[in-house]
C-alpha cells in the first residue's frame, strides 16, 4: 500500500492574493465565548484597581485577564488544564520581561530579549496546539512589559497581580461547567452534524474534508470529556450519524445504511446547540459496537494520554521539526522590527516586536495574508483610538469602559477576519497606555503607525527568507501514514471475523490521517523555496482513502445487521 512521492516541476515561488485575505467570513458559532469571558476577568481587577486607586498597574492584571481568551475550543476538564497552563506561562513571560527590564535601559538589549522570547513563545505554542489566539497575546504582554519603568524590588508585587488576575480569568473559563457540563461537546457535535449536512447537500472535495475535520474534531472532544454521561452517550450517537452521512454521501460511495437528509441533520445540530435535552435519533446500525470502541480508545487514552502528549511536544521540539524554521523566522523578523523602529527613532519599539510576531502563520502565504490583514487593521484602528481618545480622558470609569468594549468587540469580530477584529485591538491596546499617564496624542498615533509598517515590513521579509523545506518532509511522512492507516483498514475489511469495534477503530484511525495530510499538503503549498509537491499521489491518497471509509461503513452495517438476518 506504499507508495514513493512523485515531485512534479512546479514554480518554487507562488503568486500571493491580495484581495482574498481580506473578505470577511461567517462568524464562529462561539465568539461569544472569549468576548464575554475576556469581558467579566478584565472588568473584576479593573474595578478593584479603581476601588483602590491604583489603575496604574493594570497592565499587570491585565496580563492575566487575557489568559481567560483560551481554551474555549475544550471540554471542561482540559480546559482547566490548559488555562491553567497557560496562566503559569503568561507569569513566567512577564517575569522574565520585568527582571530584564529592571536590570537593563539598553534598548537593544530589550529587543534582542524580546525576541528570543516571540520566538519562544511561537514554537511552544504552536508545538502544544493550545489554539487561538496563539502566541500573540504573550508577545504582547511581554514586549510592553519590556519597556516598561520597572524596579527589582517591584517584580514580585507585579507578578502577584497577575497571578490573581489569572486565577479569576481560570475561574471564569472554567466556570461555566457548573451551568452546562457538557457545552463544548454539544458544540462540537452540532459542528460535525452541520459540516456533515453540508457534504450531504453539496458533495465534493471541499465539503467531504470539511465534515471529516468536523467529524474528527468531534470524536477528539468527546475522548477528551472525561467519563461518559448519559448526554455524552447521546452526542456519540449522533457523531455516529453525522460519519455514517459522510461515508456514504458521496457520489461514489455506496449506502450500506440510512442516512438521515441533510435538513434532519441541521435540524438534530440545532437542537444539540440549544439548551434543551439531546435529540435522539434512531440507532444506526453497529452504534452500540462503535460505542464500545469509543469506551475501550476513552480507557487507553486515560492510561498513557499524558505520556503520549509529553512524547508528541519533544517531538515536536526536537531537530528537524517544521515548527523550527517558523520560530527561526519569528527570531529574525521580531529582532530586525525592532532594531529599525529604535533607528526610526520609536523610543519603546515594542508594538514592531509585536506586529512582526503576529504574522507568522503556518507559511508563507497565509503569513502574506496575515501582514495584509494586521496592516489594514491597525490603521484603521488608529482612527477609532484617535476619535475616542478625547471621550475615554474625561473620567477612570470611560476609559475602562472603552477598554472593556474593545476587548468585547475584537473578539466578536475577529473570527470574521482578523483585519476587523485588529480594528478594535488596536484602540485598546492603546488606551491600556493611558492607565499609566496621559501621552500626546500625536506621539502615540505616528509611533503606532510607523512601527506597524516596520513590524509588518521586517517580518514578511523574514518570512520570506527563512525558509521551511520541513513542510515537504511534513507532507511525505503524512502520506506514508495515511498510507499505513488505509492498509490496517483494509485489513480489518478483509478479515472474515471482524468486529463492528475493530472497523470503526481502523476508521477512525484512517480518518484522522486524511485530516493530518490535507492539514499538511494546505501547508506546503504555501511555502516558498522547495521542491514543488507530489499533488497527484496526495489526491489519489485521498480518494483511495475516502473509498475506504465508505467501505468500512458498509461492511459495519452488514455485520450489525447480520444477527438480524440470522447470519453467522
Amino acid at each position: 500500500m506504499s507508495h514513493t512521492p512523485t515531485w512534479s516541476r512546479q514554480p518554487s515561488v507562488r503568486r500571493l492574493p491580495l484581495a482574498a485575505p481580506l473578505r470577511l467570513a461567517r462568524p464562529s458559532d462561539m465568539w461569544f465565548k472569549p468576548a464575554l469571558s475576556v469581558v467579566v476577568a478584565t472588568a473584576v481587577p479593573d474595578l478593584v484597581l479603581l476601588a483602590v486607586g491604583r489603575l496604574d498597574l493594570v497592565m499587570y492584571t491585565m496580563a492575566g485577564s487575557l489568559c481567560a481568551l483560551y481554551g474555549h475550543n475544550l471540554p471542561y476538564a482540559r480546559r482547566a488544564r490548559a488555562v491553567a497552563g497557560v496562566v503559569v506561562a503568561m507569569v513566567i513571560g512577564l517575569a522574565t520581561a520585568l527582571v530584564a527590564a529592571s536590570l537593563t535601559g539598553s534598548t537593544a538589549v530589550l529587543i534582542a530579549v524580546g525576541a528570543l522570547l516571540a520566538a519562544a513563545q511561537k514554537t511552544l505554542c504552536d508545538a502544544t496546539r493550545i489554539g487561538p489566539p496563539g502566541p500573540v497575546i504573550f508577545t504582547f504582554v511581554t514586549s510592553a512589559a519590556l519597556f516598561a519603568p520597572q524596579r527589582l524590588d517591584q517584580v514580585p508585587g507585579h507578578l502577584a497581580l497577575t497571578l490573581a488576575a489569572g486565577a479569576v480569568a481560570w475561574l471564569v473559563t472554567a466556570g461555566p461547567a457548573l451551568v452546562r457540563r457538557e457545552g463544548p461537546e454539544r458544540r462540537a457535535t452540532a459542528r460535525a452534524l452541520d459540516a456533515a449536512a453540508a457534504y450531504l447537500a453539496d458533495p465534493g472535495h471541499r465539503t467531504r474534508h470539511a465534515a471529516a475535520a468536523a467529524v474528527h474534531g468531534a470524536w477528539q472532544t468527546l475522548l477528551a470529556a472525561g467519563r461518559p454521561t448519559p448526554v455524552r452517550r447521546a452526542l456519540e450517537r449522533l457523531v455516529v450519524h453525522a460519519e455514517a452521512a459522510l461515508a456514504a454521501g458521496g457520489p461514489d460511495a455506496p449506502s450500506p445504511v440510512a442516512v438521515p437528509a441533510s435538513d434532519r441533520l441541521r435540524a438534530w445540530a440545532r437542537q444539540t446547540r440549544a439548551r434543551g435535552p439531546v435529540p435522539t435519533p434512531p440507532p444506526a446500525p453497529g452504534t452500540s459496537e462503535e460505542l464500545f470502541g469509543i469506551d475501550a480508545e476513552r480507557a487507553a487514552r486515560r492510561g498513557g494520554s499524558r505520556r503520549d502528549s509529553h512524547r508528541a511536544l519533544l517531538r515536536s521540539l526536537a531537530p528537524g521539526s517544521p515548527l523550527l524554521p517558523i520560530g527561526a523566522r519569528a527570531l529574525i523578523g521580531c529582532a530586525l522590527a525592532g532594531y529599525l523602529s529604535q533607528a526610526a527613532g520609536v523610543g519603546r519599539p515594542y508594538w514592531a516586536i509585536v506586529t512582526a510576531a503576529s504574522l507568522y502563520q503556518a507559511n508563507v502565504t497565509l503569513s502574506w495574508n496575515r501582514a495584509l490583514q494586521r496592516t489594514l487593521g491597525n490603521l484603521l484602528g488608529v482612527l477609532v483610538f484617535a476619535a475616542v481618545l478625547p471621550v475615554s480622558r474625561t473620567g477612570p470609569l470611560a476609559l475602562i469602559g472603552f477598554c472593556l468594549f474593545f476587548g468585547f468587540a475584537a473578539e466578536a469580530l475577529i473570527t470574521r477576519n482578523y483585519w476587523l477584529g485588529s480594528v478594535a485591538v488596536t484602540p485598546m491596546a492603546l488606551l491600556v497606555l493611558e492607565f499609566g499617564g496621559t501621552h500626546p496624542a500625536g506621539e502615540l498615533i505616528g509611533d503606532r503607525v510607523l512601527d506597524t509598517v516596520i513590524g509588518a515590513a521586517a517580518g514578511l521579509l523574514a518570512a520570506m527568507l527563512v525558509t521551511n523545506r520541513r513542510a515537504g518532509g511534513r507532507l511525505e511522512k503524512a502520506l506514508a501514514a495515511t498510507d499505513l492507516a488505509r492498509a490496517h483498514a483494509v485489513h480489518a475489511l478483509a478479515a472474515p471475523q471482524t468486529t463492528p469495534a475493530a472497523l470503526d477503530a481502523a476508521r477512525r484511525r484512517l480518518t484522522g490521517s486524511l485530516v493530518e495530510l490535507r492539514e499538511a499538503d494546505d501547508t506546503a503549498a504555501g511555502e516558498w523555496w522547495q521542491r514543488a509537491l507530489p499533488r497527484e499521489q496526495v489526491l489519489a491518497a485521498e480518494q483511495a482513502g475516502h473509498r475506504t471509509l465508505a467501505a468500512t461503513a458498509t461492511r459495519r452495517g452488514s455485520i450489525a445487521r447480520a444477527p438480524e438476518n440470522g447470519a453467522v
